[in-house]
């Protein structure tokens, strides 16, 4: 019998799966039994994190004088950074501590194939004092059993992949440094600027380094809306008249004003709006366009936005509750990549007719070879597209899921299909129309074959991005001479859109992109690293800036706050507004990966930078002219005046709605839901002033009851009650 490993995953559900790869596994409180086997002959144990089992410690912890929010003790710099087990995961820590004592093999980091899952494991290893212990290193993009057996027959050298732990922890220590030390620095400076919640407490305007540029591409976005100002514009279009049938055209190009197309209308000899034409060229093309790619998290969470309303934390929770499912019915969701393997492309294929059944899609495929679209080896590299797994769920198991849920599955498994479904095609005419010497082009789209649109059939049309609009052309060819109406039509240029919140995502991933102001290496590093915060972290950010109150989202659109917007004119110029911040630090955190660059180095730099912004900002603020704002803050959140106190006003306190004199006495509360029917501030404001709602609220449910009923609402004695009449 050889020595026993000790294999560590990131967390259960990925210990489970490598548990499942082996034969007669016994399952222990917080870790697995693997018998002797081929690749254990010594057996071994399998453990698992949850998630970060070890954190950064707080600020008290180091100094006592650092539990109070003071100016005067900024910046919070420890001597020496150190780590604690979280608060509530000991228990989990105790036993893996246990197991790396015991082990008389090799510790095997099986965590996440990244620099976060690396250094989630160094750091339970390092506070567990097993640093001395050999490692070697599971890397595989896939959960499927035979993945995994190659995994583990496949191990790699545990020391070459420690510096992946050294770059986490380098921007672990320095997102510590800025977030703790900017949110303190700014909610301290902002309150004595006059910045006042509910009873003159101070309001808290946390800072990060990812959080506050995205939450300033936002704002911009909204003063660019606020501060339109539509401008006119011309264009030229013509009605022909054809022997054969009649089709519009139009002259490329806009114009500032109608006397300038009038000019260039003389300039051509055209001196009536009515006047021949000839047509001097038709192109027939026949178009074929394939299925979309396969799904990364992104994606998947842009697409549920617009067909279903979800947030990004929403359709993260959905998917992940897919992968977590016992039967592991999607492949792992926190995926960048749209890429599979051969490996992957060969169960799916095997499975099409399985998939059809679940989605009740079917038709005969169209291919059954791989595609470089979506099938890519090189391109895969800590995890693969999100796809449905070989695992297929009988009827009773699909009639679990909720709504939700079988919508996320189905748009996985549909994405699935179209790599074997038949492209889309259409036929596409483009007329040119010579009217002395002006061209005028007319595009005509027919639908010749749905091909993998099929599978969308049933989706409401998204009229927005229609791609193909049917337009018949009569039958014209070239040399044909035909009769022009020409008219100049007056056009307004349109105001930029409001962000829905599945826009927040992109905005975020393609930022490199899409500012203006940066320099050339900054937006080459932004497009390299995709932006702004990763794929598993991006609606986190998204759900922080909601429930810190920098935004709110009304009818899925998105919109900054008056906190917010304080926060942004006070960050305004500061590389904490910028994206450039995260390209700078990404450029050095990636040599430290590669060991061309130093943790030490970095985290050095982070406290010069913070020691720097500090200073400067205390003389900043002092000539932030925010006023206004501020007074607009505290005004906005005031549904109506409290009906008890008559002092108060009564406000949206996330979980209920409530009066600002609590502390001093006043109890009265509404809440936010009544026999699961949601009350909204409108018909809060409505109890508050009249006592009664305008008009009857449709949809109370019953107790113990999936009957409904409509009803006003009335206020008696700081109490709801419904009316009837």
């Amino acid at each position: 019998m050889g020595s026993s490993s000790l294999i560590l995953a990131e967390k259960p559900s990925q210990a489970q799966a490598y548990a499942s790869a082996f034969k007669n596994v016994k399952r222990h409180e917080g870790y697995y039994d693997i018998p002797s086997c081929s690749i254990f002959p010594g057996g071994a144990k399998l453990t698992w994190g949850i998630g970060h089992l070890v954190t950064l410690k707080e600020p008290h912890e180091y100094s006592e004088e650092w539990a109070k929010w003071n100016l005067s003790s900024l910046p919070v710099i420890p001597e020496k950074f150190q780590f604690k087990v979280a608060n509530d995961k000991q228990k989990q820590f105790n036993i893996v501590k246990s197991l790396l004592s015991q082990t008389t093999g090799e510790v095997i980091v099986a965590t996440d194939c990244d620099r976060e899952g690396e250094n989630i494991a160094r750091s339970i290893i390092t506070l567990a004092g097993a640093s001395n212990k050999p490692t070697k290193r599971l890397w595989i993009n896939s959960l499927e059993e035979d993945e995994v057996i190659r995994g583990f027959k496949n191990l790699k050298e545990g020391a070459e992949y420690i510096p992946y732990a050294y770059e986490a922890q380098a921007r672990q220590i320095s997102d510590w440094l800025v977030g703790l030390n900017m949110s303190r620095l700014y909610t301290l400076l902002l309150n004595k600027k006059g910045v006042k919640g509910e009873n003159g407490k101070n309001v808290v305007f946390p800072v990060g380094r990812v959080q506050t540029p995205t939450l300033v591409l936002i704002y911009e976005r909204q003063k660019e809306i606020e501060n339109f100002k539509p401008q006119p514009f011309f264009e030229l279009e013509s009605l022909f008249k054809a022997e054969t049938g009649t089709y519009k055209g139009k002259f490329k190009g806009k114009y500032d004003t109608k006397s300038e197309l009038q000019d260039l209308l003389r300039k051509h000899n055209i001196n009536s709006l009515n006047t021949p034409g000839n047509i001097k060229d038709v192109k027939k093309e026949l178009k074929k366009s394939k299925s979309p790619k396969l799904l990364s998290l992104s994606s998947l969470q842009i697409l549920a936005n617009k067909k279903y309303k979800y947030s990004p934390n929403q359709v993260l929770k959905i998917v992940q509750s897919l992968y977590d499912n016992p039967l592991k019915l999607v492949t792992y969701p926190r995926t960048d990549t749209p890429y599979i393997t051969e490996n992957e492309f060969d169960y799916l294929r095997d499975n099409i007719a399985n998939y059809q059944n679940i989605t009740n899609d079917h038709f005969e495929p169209h291919t059954l070879e791989s595609n470089k679209r979506y099938v890519n080896n090189a391109l895969v590299q800590e995890h693969y597209a999100i796809v449905p797994t070989r695992k297929i769920p009988s009827e009773t198991i699909l009639k679990e899921l909720t709504t939700e849920q079988k919508n996320i599955y189905f748009e996985v498994i549909k994405s699935a299909l179209g790599m074997f479904h038949a492209p889309y095609e259409y036929e596409e005419t483009t007329i040119i129309t010579d009217v002395n010497g002006m061209q005028f082009e007319t595009v005509g789209k027919v639908e010749k074959s749905k091909g993998w649109k099929e599978l969308y059939a049933k989706d409401p049309k998204d009229e927005e991005n229609e791609e193909i609009a049917e337009t018949l052309l009569p039958n014209v060819s070239p040399g044909m001479t035909c009769q022009a109406a020409l008219q100049i039509k007056e056009g307004k240029t349109s105001k930029p859109k409001q962000y829905t919140e599945g826009d927040l995502i992109p905005l975020m991933r393609d930022c490199g992109k899409k500012i203006k102001d940066i320099d050339e290496e900054s937006k080459s590093i932004l497009n390299e690293v995709e932006g702004l915060g990763t794929e598993a972290t991006r609606s986190n950010i998204i759900e922080s800036l909601k429930n810190q109150r920098y935004i709110e989202i009304k009818k899925n659109k998105v919109y900054v706050t008056k906190k917010g917007e304080i926060l942004c004119k006070a960050v305004e110029g500061t590389l904490l507004a910028k994206p450039e911040l995260t390209a700078k630090w990404e450029s050095y955190l990636k040599k430290i990966g590669k060991k061309e660059g130093k943790k030490e180095t970095f985290i050095v730099n982070t406290i010069n930078f913070t020691k720097t912004t500090v200073e400067a900002t205390k003389k900043s603020i002092e000539t932030l002219n925010i006023d206004s704002t501020i007074k607009e803050m505290q005004t906005v959140d005031h549904i109506a005046l409290c009906p008890s106190c008559k002092k108060g006003y009564i406000t949206d306190k996330q979980s209920f709605y409530g009066c600002s004199e609590y502390r001093n006495g006043c109890k009265q509360t509404f809440p936010k839901k009544k026999n699961e029917k949601t009350i909204t501030k409108n018909q809060i404001k409505q109890l508050c002033e009249k006592g009664k709602t305008s008009s009857k609220i449709k949809g109370f449910k019953k107790k113990e009851s999936t009957d409904k009923f409509d009803a006003f609402l009335e206020l008696k004695d700081g109490k709801l009650f419904f009316a009837f009449k």
